[in-house]
């Protein structure tokens, strides 16, 4: 099992948190309006729900790994629409909060990119696990036929190596539950390598989101290319 280990400064963590979500909320909801009230012929749309890393913290606009996949997404002639609903800052809790806005216009993938922000404010991976888990629940409710991708992260032994340990098996075990497609480790390749990352050592740089765009084609690029399921192949017992 890979190990890594940065410097996390919780103090200053904090007070970027609490400044991000609100501005990034409302830049979200703007982008997600204007995308619901085209007109254009119905594509098929992919929503990633998530935090700074969606968000694109630190890079350019073009740069961010959402941006990096709807290219390749056109490139290979599949008809779909990334609508980015990455929200700096954000954590499971908040994208709970988001979700039924969200599902205001329809979805056919989900990628789902929370509880990083979570790992970081040293919240119990139980807590995350349910918010994440209602995320789904409310997904497969309003969209049964919809697709879901959980991106899965890691924390750095500096957060206490049973808490790392435990915060990391929680998105396996999530995906395993519900029978969704999995990215093991979201940074996988670019964690902690300051070759790919903004000096913070958490936010990738435009090399990085390139990684990461990498990463996230492997998983999303066979749900496209799916014949369009009936429904969602979940777990058919009860949700808790």
């Amino acid at each position: 099992m890979v190990r890594f280990t940065y410097p996390v400064r919780i103090h200053v963590l904090r007070r970027f948190l609490a400044f991000s979500v609100g501005v990034g909320f409302w830049l979200v909801s703007a982008t997600f309006v204007r995308a619901a009230t085209q007109g254009e012929e119905r594509q098929g749309t992919i929503l990633i729900l998530g935090d700074s890393i969606a968000a694109g913290y630190g890079v350019s606009p073009g740069e961010d790994f959402p941006a990096l996949l709807q290219k390749k997404i056109t490139a290979s002639g599949l008809r779909y629409k990334i609508v980015n609903a990455g929200v700096s800052g954000d954590t499971s809790a908040g994208g709970l909060r988001r979700i039924d806005w969200l599902l205001r216009r329809p979805v056919d993938v989900l990628v789902l990119e929370l509880g990083g922000n979570d790992g970081l404010r040293g919240m119990a991976p139980a807590v995350t696990r349910s918010n994440l888990q209602q995320i789904v629940d409310r997904v497969g409710e309003k969209f049964p036929a919809a697709r879901i991708l959980i991106a899965g992260m890691k924390m750095p032994e500096n957060m206490g190596r049973d808490f790392a340990r435990e915060f990391e098996e929680l998105f396996p075990a999530l995906a395993k539950k519900n029978g969704l497609a999995l990215i093991p480790f979201l940074l996988e390749g670019i964690a902690a390598d300051r070759r790919f990352n903004q000096p913070d050592l958490i936010h990738p740089n435009a090399s990085g989101h390139a990684v990461v765009a990498s990463n996230v084609w492997k998983a999303l690029e066979p749900i496209l290319r799916e014949p369009s399921a009936t429904r969602n192949p979940r777990d058919e017992s009860p949700k808790r």
